[in-house]
């Protein structure tokens, strides 16, 4: 069973930023929407055409959707972003009406901020933060230096990477951040992981990548990811590195390889024991999996409904249907799509052009989000010439 809405937008995309600046909110797996849903949290730019620079800031901020004028309202400027994933502006969980938190510059460091947007109070945390656990008391970080250099677009390059040139070093990793006392650790290290089981190609540059605690925060997965021999120039091709999923308590403990045939891309947890994922199983092919954590067990998802990468995050609440998102096609469109894992039924929710100068770290992914409710989803698209948000309400698509 298939909906399909012809057109780029069919009329049922609205937009909730506006020109002549650029405005995004970065990845697929954060609510832009303040818990009363009178707040919409953008960042802004004032280009888009080419990478950051290390002396680029953007503009963290948001839009007031009961004014409904798209006017954006900046409250701090940041070095800290990149286009894929922005700052990690996100509404912390302790407060989401009123506190936010994303990464910043301060003393020739990477820190990350936790600001009041209605008094303007901020505190400093000592590191950058990658995940937020939901109750917004935990978050782990990484060293974006080093993503930059190994995956442009995802980290950030206001500041060198002092790890450069080492392969799998023992001082970088994944860190533990206490947000309500400012603690950091070190909890997993880059060295450790290359450690368990352990292949001669990992003699190459390794990283790690797209961190995301479970829906209660006692576990987080992450992605693993090395060079093949011979392939480092190769920065955007698949083809060009192998990938591995992990998980592990947030303290680093009773880590879980997960995934380790060569392919992992997008997740989201389904619940605190399952993570659906977009990967491959050499017996199976490359398809949408999902996960039991610390177990061998997994299921395909969708069968063939879903034939390519994606955005993937599922339906607040009742955790039913799958929100994603496709690649461009060779109309160099990219689809919205809603799944139903009850019964099999998929929705297609339109269609938006994304130029093909706009490619590789300067590209515009739909990155698809939910509001809490699960009765609109927002979405990031190049599809009229700037980069905006848009707003699909959900009424009769959904039930």
């Amino acid at each position: 069973m298939q909906r399909t809405y012809a057109g780029d937008d069919s009329g049922r995309a609205c937009a909730v930023t506006r020109g002549p600046k650029h405005h995004w909110f970065g990845y697929y797996d954060k609510c832009p929407w303040s818990a009363d849903g009178r707040y919409m949290l953008a960042m802004e730019a004032d280009f888009m055409d080419r990478p950051g620079r290390p002396d680029d800031s953007i503009r963290v901020g948001l839009v007031d959707l009961e004014e409904g004028d798209g006017e954006f309202h900046a409250l701090d400027e940041t070095h800290a972003w990149c286009w894929q994933q922005g700052t990690m502006l996100q509404w912390l969980g302790t407060d989401p009406n009123r506190l936010i938190i994303y990464n910043s510059v301060e003393d020739g460091r990477y820190v990350s901020i936790i600001r009041d947007i209605h008094s303007g109070e901020t505190r400093t945390i000592p590191r950058p933060i990658y995940a937020v656990s939901p109750d917004g008391t935990q978050a782990i970080g990484l060293n974006f230096a080093r993503v930059n250099r190994t995956r442009p677009g995802y980290g950030y390059r206001a500041l060198p990477d002092p790890t450069e040139g080492e392969m799998h070093p023992e001082d970088d990793g994944i860190w533990h951040i206490d947000l309500e006392t400012g603690e950091t650790e070190l909890v997993i290290t880059i060295d450790q992981i290359v450690g368990i089981a352990y292949r001669q190609s990992m003699e190459n540059e390794n990283w790690f990548n797209h961190m995301q605690f479970c829906t209660d925060g006692s576990r987080f997965v992450w992605l693993h990811r090395w060079y093949r021999p011979g392939a480092a120039s190769d920065k955007f091709s698949g083809k060009a590195r192998f990938t591995r999923m992990f998980t592990a308590n947030p303290d680093g403990s009773d880590i879980y390889l997960l995934a380790d045939d060569d392919m992992v891309s997008h997740f989201d947890w389904l619940d605190e024991r399952h993570i659906v994922a977009w990967a491959q199983h050499r017996q199976i092919g490359s398809r949408y999996f999902l996960y039991r954590d610390e177990s061998p067990w997994l299921s395909v998802v969708g069968g063939d409904v879903f034939t390519s990468d994606g955005h993937m995050s599922y339906s607040p609440g009742d955790r039913r249907y799958l929100l994603t998102d496709t690649y461009w096609d060779a109309e160099m469109k990219r689809s919205l799509l809603i799944y139903d894992t009850e019964t099999g039924a998929r929705a297609d929710l339109g269609r938006f052009l994304s130029p093909r100068r706009y490619s590789e770290e300067i590209r515009c992914d739909l990155h698809p989000r939910w509001n809490r409710d699960g009765t609109q989803v927002c979405f990031d698209s190049i599809h009229e010439s700037t980069r905006q948000m848009y707003v699909i309400d959900l009424e009769g698509i959904v039930e």
